[in-house]
């Protein structure tokens, strides 16, 4: 059978002309079968229509079992009864009876969440219903999850049972396999549209992460996020604590250097960076000191934090170029490593504070440094220290200011480092391993 023919098989139009068809042929001619479960296999290789599908099952139904009268009852993709596809197949002898099956479905209620525990209820309506007729059940199943129902209405309660007919077995098959590819699209299409809302949001909180380092005077900065997925719950940032100066000015001003951490990642840790983020910046413009700024944003986010059971840890600082002092209070973060290059050494800077989001009346501290030139900080997010290679061993701390300690000696400028350090981490991990958490790292390097 060419591909024309069998398109013009799957056609509305020869689907109704079968149906209306009063002949009583039936198709013992296992040739003719042959040519019918090949049409059926092309269409569901070119799957697209559920209903013309549902339509020539019923036709096939019809002409093997021309005296049985089949009620189908598929389940959508979400699993609920499907009532607009629902179909009888039955000769134009039971016309009566098919409307009275029809009619009776149709009067049935189920309940608006259906669940597969109510069909028993229905059987047990049906027989009582149609007690003339022996009724037998068969699930239409794919993958071992329930598609659908069958019922077959015999008038003869002695005649032979279909339901481990070799014909019908495979029709049954065929139509779950139907019905799974319909699910499969739906899903694939909805799962789709998530994805694309998904790299909307990624794109929308890549914007909200600076696209470049600010110029601070004597300082040297790089900064990058790796999110584990595209979302991510990092969030670093650099905000000017005088506002309406202008940019030569501002280069001598305060800043603030911030990094963040939401405790997990995807779409949810996204949504609480963002949040976070706009707050911290309103707070920022106030001028108070780092612990008074840790504070007042524990303050203001604790109760959307304790209702999304979640927390951050943030370590903010402060910087004046004047004094090349750094002001500092840390919120259970990670402590950002300073290499002193008078000592060759390197600290750790800390300071004692909750997370946000988990204590109301949290308490934080502020520690104050005076740096000298060439000295370089080093804030990064626990997705660095934790991430492992294949044989389960973490890249950790340790790891962390070995490289980082080798990396100070040398004359590198902020972004090599930056650059020589997220090398390290990926030749750690293997090559086409994904972090597993999200892993940001700023440099801050005094000229």
């Amino acid at each position: 059978m060419t591909n024309n023919q069998k398109e013009k098989l799957f056609s509305n139009k020869f689907i109704q002309k079968f149906l209306d068809n009063e002949s009583t042929k039936s198709l013992e001619n296992n040739y003719k079968f042959a040519e019918i479960a090949s049409s059926l296999a092309f269409y569901l290789k070119s799957f697209s229509n559920v209903n013309k599908l549902l339509d020539y099952i019923c036709l096939i139904f019809k002409y093997i079992f021309y005296d049985k009268i089949i009620l189908i009852i598929p389940l959508n993709f979400e699993g609920e009864i499907w009532n607009e596809n629902v179909r009888i197949s039955a000769n134009n002898q039971s016309l009566t009876i098919q409307k009275e099956i029809n009619s009776f479905f149709k009067q049935f209620q189920f309940s608006k969440n259906f669940k597969i525990k109510e069909i028993p209820t229905f059987e047990n309506s049906l027989k009582n219903n149609f007690k003339e007729y022996k009724i037998e059940t068969s699930k239409i199943l794919s993958r071992g999850k329930c598609r659908g129902f069958i019922y077959i209405f015999n008038k003869d309660i002695s005649s032979q049972s279909i339901i481990e007919d070799h014909n019908f077995n495979f029709i049954q098959n065929s139509l779950a396999l139907g019905l799974e590819n319909h699910s499969l699209i739906k899903t694939k299409k909805k799962h789709e549209n998530v994805d694309r809302e998904i790299s909307t949001g990624a794109e929308i909180q890549s914007q909200l992460l600076p696209d470049y380092c600010p110029t601070i005077f004597g300082v040297d900065l790089a900064a990058h996020c790796r999110p584990a997925l595209q979302l991510g719950g990092d969030y670093y940032d650099f905000m000017c604590l005088k506002t309406n100066i202008s940019e030569k000015r501002k280069e001598k001003a305060r800043w603030a250097l911030v990094i963040g951490d939401v405790m997990g990642k995807g779409i949810p840790a996204g949504l609480l960076m963002t949040m976070l983020r706009g707050m911290l910046r309103a707070e920022v413009l106030t001028g108070l000191p780092p612990d008074r700024i840790l504070h007042d944003l524990n303050q203001l986010a604790i109760n959307d934090l304790n209702q999304s059971h979640r927390f951050i840890t943030l370590f903010y600082s402060d910087y004046d170029p004047r004094t090349k002092k750094l002001r500092f209070a840390n919120a259970a973060h990670n402590p950002p490593l300073l290499w002193k290059s008078l000592d060759q050494k390197i600290i750790k800077l800390d300071s004692e504070g909750y997370v946000l989001g988990l204590q109301k009346d949290a308490q934080y501290h502020c520690g104050e440094i005076k740096l000298h030139e060439n000295d370089l900080i080093l804030y990064y997010t626990d997705g660095v220290i934790d991430t492992s290679n294949t044989l389960g061993e973490r890249f950790d701390e340790e790891r962390l200011i070995q490289i980082f300690t080798k990396l100070c000696k040398q004359s590198y400028t902020s972004q090599e480092i930056l650059n020589k350090i997220f090398k390290k981490l990926d030749d750690f991990t293997g090559q086409n391993r994904h972090l597993e958490d999200d892993a940001s790292m700023v440099v801050f390097q005094l000229k």
